[in-house]
């Protein structure tokens, strides 16, 4: 079943990398160019795991494996820029000041770094089966989540409500709010791909959120211009 599920997901992630394109042509939804490679990557992640018991244990299987690890850690922090965007495109003014954006990045490479370091570089890792889904997880996993993983979800939280006081826009918060529960809570269901379920719908609604941005955008600016 697991299977079955997280090809479903890496199909819904294809049609979210398409629509997406399609936005970043509009010109008030530049916040999409910083998830274009987040979708990327959770389209390689969810493939490979849907592929894993096809591909079967050995070394192609492992370092197929190895790059989803460095996928996350080059490609989740970009959510801090998206996050940044938003607020701009929100209309939040300390958004467009030259220390906020510069903050934004210094935050973005201090997370790829640290995950990296604490996370991905001497990552071990063995074969595990799951739900008849095979993968290659951490053979030494450190409790609770891990630091990128957490300052993420805060600076998208915190940026959704920003958002959603200025533009009346709940999906953001939802979206992240969904996200960050569904991985602090423990869901006693007979899956694996339930985390990965809460993450679609967290890209869906940010995917949303980009696209409403554009048409507020166009809707209360360049009618003022």
């Amino acid at each position: 079943m697991d299977t079955l599920l997280f090809s479903v997901f890496t199909i819904a992630y294809i049609v979210l990398f398409i629509v997406s394109i399609r936005l970043l042509r509009k010109r008030h939804a530049l916040s999409i160019a910083f998830l274009l490679p987040v979708i990327a990557g959770l389209i390689y992640d969810n493939g490979i795991i849907a592929s894993g018991k096809y591909i079967g244990e050995g070394r192609l299987l492992k370092e197929l494996s190895l790059v989803r690890y460095y996928l996350h850690a080059f490609f989740t922090p970009l959510l801090v820029l998206f996050a940044w965007k938003s607020l701009e495109q929100g209309g939040i003014r300390a958004a467009r000041t030259t220390a906020f954006r510069s903050c934004a990045f210094l935050i973005t490479i201090g997370l790829i770094t640290v995950e990296l370091l604490t996370e991905v570089i001497g990552l071990k890792v063995k074969p595990e089966w799951s739900y008849g889904v095979l993968s290659y997880g951490n053979a030494e996993p450190s409790s609770g989540p891990p630091i990128m993983v957490l300052i993420v979800a805060i600076v998208l939280l915190a940026a959704s409500i920003a958002v959603w006081k200025a533009q009346g826009w709940i999906w953001f918060f939802l979206g992240s709010l969904i996200m960050t529960i569904g991985s602090a809570v423990s869901i006693p269901v007979d899956s694996g791909a339930v985390t990965n379920l809460f993450e679609l719908a967290l890209i869906a609604s940010l995917v949303g959120t980009a696209a409403y941005q554009a048409s507020y955008t166009k809707q209360h600016i360049e009618p003022a211009a």
